[in-house]
């Protein structure tokens, strides 16, 4: 595939991405929902986040330019466009299609003041590592959920010939010799950490020799991040499964990719019709991609109805019945639903309880949600959640990511007015969620010192 070289300055404001000063209107921006509407209608599922940010890391791999379809419009794509803008990489976006050029990369260094607040950006060691033989990345940051240590992106890297060191907040990473070549390993992982399996399948695609990743991540994102590299000459095998081999080629090539669908906006307005009692199409998703979230749904008393082989609909059952929840790696439950499942056994009826095994700061939402009139007890990393027949709005702060959707769904299904604060935690992951919310019929509305952010 042939793609024109990009002129334009890739600065983030010229690709079309989110203005670099968004994420500080959202900070001082407030949601005002308004509960007790019914929803109705069809959502269109954005491109999954997770995927975008590890697939836009992974063209550094290809010496010519890539075209990326089904970009969401997010302040954590904006940052990592900053963060290969910095690295001289020329970006340019049109509609939900980004062009990346990457046959130039002027640094190797990427910078701290982006990599400090995405946490995804760090995924660019690899293929730097790769392809250039040398990368400094800063450590990582991101929401404040937990640890995510980097040791195993490290070892991994080590166990390729790279000789890694952290050194002042910053991990310096090279690859000895003349060739400047990684060399294929067999690398067994502690845990079957997604961005770990990403990192190192990525490095391994422009290695010397066979590598075989063990204990890996089988994740959706992981199995499309493979089938983009894929597309682009590498060989890889193995991708959504336990084991992953990849056979290092020479060079990679342009191609033209579309992501998958996003599985947690998609599981996230699945939940939103449980709680509101409506019914909802949403579409395109990959139903397989679902199974847990569908399962619980199904447990709860509701039905996910499969309309078409990329389409399923949400129809709600008249009571919300209690169910217990551990989040663990895929296929288990995901840990990125596990704030919206809670909002939505506050008003089961019965008790239910959580566990959360992936991140051992994941539970801050419970404070938020017991303003908001939930009962829920909190033990460890369980929350033990005895429902109430309904929530009352009430002044929340979002504390990450995905609580911040589990408020705006908590906001929707009280009695009165919710106004949210943090929103710069929604807009790192949501593609217009309050556009597409106000489509089915919700009451809400952004407000920015006061006044109406327009629609």
């Amino acid at each position: 595939m042939e793609l024109s070289v990009v002129e334009d300055t890739a600065i983030v404001t010229s690709i079309g991405l989110p203005n670099p000063v968004t994420a500080a209107e959202a900070d001082g921006a407030v949601l005002e929902i308004t509960g007790g509407a019914s929803l109705a209608g069809q959502v269109t599922i954005s491109g999954a986040k997770n995927s975008a940010l590890v697939v836009m890391a992974g063209t550094l791999l290809c010496s010519q330019p890539c075209r990326i379809r089904n970009i969401p419009n997010l302040m954590d794509i904006a940052r990592m466009g900053e963060v290969l803008t910095a690295l001289g990489v020329k970006l340019k976006r049109e509609g939900d299609a980004l062009t990346v050029d990457a046959s130039t990369i002027a640094h190797t260094k990427a910078p701290y003041d982006v990599v400090s607040r995405l946490r995804a950006s760090f995924f660019v060691i690899g293929p730097l590592l790769a392809r250039m033989g040398v990368a400094r990345i800063p450590l990582p940051g991101g929401c404040a959920i937990g640890a995510r240590p980097v040791e195993l992106h490290v070892r991994g890297l080590q166990a390729m010939g790279a000789d890694v060191h952290i050194e002042h907040g910053t991990v310096h990473a090279y690859v000895p010799g003349s060739g400047g070549r990684l060399k294929g390993a067999k690398i067994y992982l502690d845990y079957p950490s997604v961005g770990a399996t990403e990192t190192l399948m990525m490095a391994a695609t422009l290695a010397d020799g066979e590598t075989i990743i063990e204990n890996a991540a089988q994740e959706p994102e992981v199995a499309d991040l493979a089938n983009f590299c894929r597309a682009m000459g590498a060989r890889i095998r193995g991708a959504g499964t336990n084991t992953i081999t990849i056979v290092g080629v020479p060079s990679l090539h342009s191609t033209d990719y579309g992501i998958i669908p996003d599985r947690i906006e998609a599981g996230t307005f699945l939940v939103a019709g449980a709680m509101t009692r409506s019914e909802i199409s949403i579409a395109p998703i990959i139903p397989e991609h679902l199974t847990a979230v569908i399962a619980k749904l199904h447990e709860i008393g509701g039905q996910v109805v499969v309309d078409g082989p990329s389409r399923v609909r949400y129809v709600p059952s008249h009571r919300i019945s209690p169910t217990d929840i551990q989040t663990g790696p895929f296929p288990g439950f995901p840990t990125d639903m596990q704030a919206q499942f809670m909002a939505l056994m506050a008003v089961c009826e019965g008790s239910s309880l959580i566990t959360e095994t992936v991140f051992e700061n994941r539970l801050r939402h419970v404070a938020e949600l017991n303003r908001m009139g939930a009962d829920i007890r909190l033990n460890g990393n369980c929350a033990i959640i005895k429902g109430v027949h309904q929530l009352s709005g009430a002044p929340v702060l979002a504390t990450d990511l995905r609580a911040s959707a589990a408020l705006v769904l908590a906001g929707l299904a009280a009695k009165g007015t919710t106004t949210i604060q943090g929103l710069h935690h929604l807009d790192r992951g949501y593609d217009d969620l309050e556009g597409k919310l106000r489509l089915l019929g919700a009451n809400l509305r952004r407000y920015h010192d006061g006044a109406p952010v327009p629609v």
